[in-house]
């Protein structure tokens, strides 16, 4: 097993590794633990009493941020016709459609952060589902990634939405800011992503729905929060 560095070994010695505390003391210590020399991003880890395997169980959805991520995101555009001005004027990274297929399918081509598409073109996007899936890229209507106001969508990506979804462990993860906005900006933008799943619980949930829940920074140790009481 590796050795801790030094900046790890003071961090955990800064709070209790087996206790869980309420939101905005965690984020208070995240402050103390993140010892890095940059801009640590802060990152939750949400395990869900739901199973992944069952459809009707899924825990999926975006949401705006309301500081952002800290991260400017690429954004590429999927779309053909007037809408590809649209896009442009939008302030969309990457607009096309054929040539970015092609460039996706025979060089690997990854340099965005989102995709988002029209409606009209998906059946020409979905060539890329076995690439985009399996990243998390490939547009979607429950995601606002799959529309024709194009406008909408790059604003709101721009501004700081992001997208959460279960992974095959019942995990849910998502930046939620970086280290620098200080703990009442990192609560706000907690707050609202706790929120919003909680709100997307599936009915077909049974028991405990929100079984753990860790923040950390990007070098630092993960802290427990309250599962008792996820929002402040």
């Amino acid at each position: 097993m590796p050795k801790k560095g030094k900046k790890y070994r003071e961090s955990i010695g800064l709070y209790e590794a087996d206790k869980q505390y309420d939101s905005m003391e965690a984020l208070e210590l995240l402050q103390k633990t993140a010892k890095a020399n940059f801009d640590e991003t802060v990152e939750i880890s949400i395990k869900l009493g739901v199973d992944p395997r069952h459809a009707d169980q899924q825990v999926r959805g975006a949401i705006v941020l309301p500081h952002g991520t800290g991260k400017t995101r690429r954004v590429l555009v999927m779309t053909k016709g007037e809408k590809v001005k649209e896009a442009e004027n939008a302030g969309a990274d990457y607009v096309g459609l054929e040539e970015y297929v092609e460039k996706i399918q025979k060089e690997n081509w990854l340099e965005f952060d989102v995709v988002v598409a029209t409606p009209d073109v998906m059946n020409v996007v979905g060539r890329l589902g076995k690439v985009l899936g399996p990243k998390g890229f490939m547009p979607n209507p429950k995601s606002g990634t799959v529309t024709f106001d194009l406008a909408k969508a790059i604003a709101e990506i721009k501004a700081g939405k992001i997208e959460y979804r279960l992974d095959k462990s019942s995990i849910i993860h998502a930046p939620i800011g970086r280290v620098s906005f200080g703990t009442e900006k990192l609560a706000e933008n907690y707050k609202t992503l706790m929120e919003a799943i909680i709100k997307a619980r599936p009915a077909s949930a049974k028991g405990h729905y929100i079984r753990s829940i860790v923040i950390s920074s990007t070098m630092g140790p993960g802290i427990k929060i309250n599962t008792a009481k996820p929002v402040d």
